[in-house]
């Protein structure tokens, strides 16, 4: 089998390709848990990153909710493709807790955004590796960086997947709507 994308969509995808991101449940009460609740609900504005700040500043974590506030922090910053800042969040996350799949999901969408695909992909399937709740988001990232490394039988495979898994999320059905399949 053959796979194709058109270059020039190829190079847009690579320009102007959203990651998904992967947050972290915090239980309990106080920022902690507002910075959980205002990740895992979209928000993008830089109120709930200071919610976040301050929590990692003033409660006292478990090294899981602490790890995962860090990753919290992160998706916000990532919302808004401050990829080197929320780099630094996830860093702080993966040296808090190396073992939390979540961190290392957005790390390599922070790659992903900052076109080092290679860096990405390498993060993307350490997640995979470790287990993430939401692994369909871990397919797409890594499909978008497969395709910044023009791998496209590999990405074609990783869209697949996200959809298999999420039958319902309608980005991966777009992007895997892009490529035409054929016979050598």
């Amino acid at each position: 089998m053959m796979f194709k994308i058109p270059l020039a969509a190829a190079a847009l995808l690579a320009l102007a390709a959203t990651s998904a991101q992967a947050s972290v449940t915090v239980i309990g009460g106080g920022m902690a848990q507002a910075c959980s609740k205002a990740a895992l609900g979209g928000e993008t504005e830089a109120k709930f990153e200071a919610i976040c700040t301050m929590a990692l500043d003033s409660e006292l974590l478990s090294l899981r909710d602490r790890a995962g506030t860090y990753v919290n922090r992160g998706v916000l910053k990532l919302r808004r493709k401050e990829f080197s800042s929320a780099q630094f969040d996830f860093n702080r996350a993966i040296e808090t807790k190396p073992d939390l799949g979540e961190a290392y999901v957005n790390r390599g969408a922070a790659s992903v955004g900052s076109r080092r695909f290679a860096d990405g992909l390498t993060d993307l399937n350490k997640a995979l590796d470790l287990g993430v709740e939401e692994p369909e988001k871990a397919y797409y990232n890594r499909a978008l960086a497969y395709e910044g490394l023009d791998n496209v039988k590999a990405a074609y495979l990783d869209y697949q997947k996200a959809i298999e898994l999420k039958p319902e999320w309608e980005q991966p059905k777009k992007e895997l709507a892009r490529f035409t399949v054929g016979r050598r």
